[in-house]
């Protein structure tokens, strides 16, 4: 968990994905529509994948990925951020983070 919380707050925007998840990559499409570079880690690239999945189940995602962490804080999968982006409450929060 300690590796998950490391890498989460690298960055303003972080996303964990798979490079094979099509959800992951709508979702990384979105924040670069809005501006945003998000950094990205692909956790099946990564040796310890099944230790990052689950360390990302343990902190509330309903999937592992995508895991989206906006300023160190999860926000949450797919549906959390498109409900966020629809309701026009997710701009504010990269608002920061923008290029």
């Amino acid at each position: 968990m300690d590796k998950v919380m490391r890498m989460s707050s690298e960055k303003g925007v972080v996303i964990f994905t798979k490079s094979s998840c099509c959800l992951s990559y709508a979702v990384q499409v979105l924040f670069q529509d809005l501006g945003v570079i998000p950094t990205i880690h692909e956790i099946d690239k990564d040796p310890e994948c099944r230790e990052i999945e689950k360390a990302l189940m343990r902190l509330g995602c309903s999937k592992p990925v995508p895991a989206v962490f906006i300023g160190g804080k999860l926000v949450g999968s797919t549906n959390e951020v498109m409900s966020m982006h629809l309701s026009s409450s997710l701009v504010p929060l990269v608002k920061p983070y923008l290029c």
